[in-house]
Order: structure tokens, then sequence, then C-alpha cells
């Protein structure tokens, strides 16, 4: 149906033409690598470009999450159920559900590298509305639970300043947060609690 002309012998590449596109993809995808891929994945940038692209931070941040996920595993083990959409509807309507007046406020700080608990000791299906906010600085925190040989995240966050919801209790144990300051300067934290909790424990 189509005619097709064959090429001749002489419009084919010659085998030095091959070598050389051949060592040029290696070449390119190795700048690639070293550019790009590294800094952006491992925070690794030998050559200065990643973090005027801003691909740098980015790999830190990355490496900073993973780092803070394998403390926390080793502190309360695997968190099986992370249920992202309860951690978005607690950030709406924890502030309609709060009383005027707080239960308890507590304001702690962190200085750069430092970090800390705080778990409030509910039985399954309690809740206890929260707000939080950080001056000084921002934050990373994580929002889960543990006991009864159960565990769950609730919520997780980088470079936050504050923070607001309902903690619903999937079960008996201890459910709070885990902050570490990962800012150059200190961190003020003042937490405001409500609702259904037995005791607070803290632990540094």
């Amino acid at each position: 149906m189509f005619n097709i002309k064959k090429p001749s012998l002489a419009e084919l590449p010659r085998l030095a033409q091959l070598r050389r596109s051949t060592v040029v993809a290696v070449i390119g995808a190795a700048l690639i690598l070293v550019a790009i891929v590294l800094p952006a994945e491992y925070g690794i940038d030998p050559t200065g470009a990643g973090r005027m692209l801003g691909l740098t931070e980015m790999g830190e941040i990355k490496q900073e999450l993973h780092e803070e996920a394998e403390s926390d595993q080793q502190v309360h083990g695997n968190d099986q159920s992370f249920n992202l959409m309860d951690g978005i509807i607690g950030v709406f309507v924890g502030t309609a559900h709060a009383q005027e007046t707080w239960r308890d406020t507590i304001t702690f700080t962190l200085e750069p590298g430092d970090y800390t608990e705080i778990k409030l000791v509910m039985n399954n299906g309690d809740q206890a509305p929260y707000d939080w906010t950080s001056t000084g600085g921002k934050i990373n925190f994580d929002l889960h639970a543990h006991g009864s040989e159960d565990s769950t995240t609730y919520e997780k966050g980088r470079g936050a300043t504050k923070s607001n919801g309902i903690i619903k209790a999937k079960f008996k144990g201890e459910h709070g947060w885990f902050w570490r300051n990962r800012d150059k300067l200190a961190v003020t934290v003042t937490l405001n609690l409500n609702g259904d909790y037995s005791e607070i424990v803290r632990s540094e």
C-alpha cells in the first residue's frame, strides 16, 4: 500500500557514529543523575546545581521525613492505618467543635534539634478537640496513637505552624503528638485541649 524507500548502506549510521551517540547518551544520563536525581531524592548536591534549582531542599525534606518515620516506627511499631479523610475532616471541623474554654493548655519550647511527645490517655470512641500553634519558627509533627496492640497515624506535617481538629480514638491507648524542631531557632508551641481523656502523658 505504501512505497517506502529502503535506505542505502551509505545512509545508515556508521559504527563510529553509534558509539559517539552512546557515549553522549551515557554522559547525559550521568549529568542528570548527579545534577537532578541525587539532590531531589537524597539531598546530595556535588555540583551545586540542585541548590540553585531548589531540588536539594526537596531531597533533604524526604530524608528528614524518612528518618523521623524510622525513629517513630522503632518507638511505636508500624502504623497500619492512616485515614486521610479523617485528618482532612478534623482540620475543618476541629475549631467549630472546640468549646470556648479549653480544659488544658500546655506551652513548651523546643531548641533546634529537640523533640517531645504529648499523649492523651483515651478509651475507644472518646473524642478530644485540639488546637495548637507554633511561634518563632516552623515544626514537624506526627499525630498518632498506640495501645492495646494497635497503632495508627492520624496526621503528619513538616514545617507547620498550626493544626486543629478532633482526635477520635479508634482504640484504648495513648493518642497524641510527636514534635521535632528542625528549624534553626527555638520554637514555642501552645497546645489547647478539650474533650474525653483521663490523663496527659509527656515524654522527651
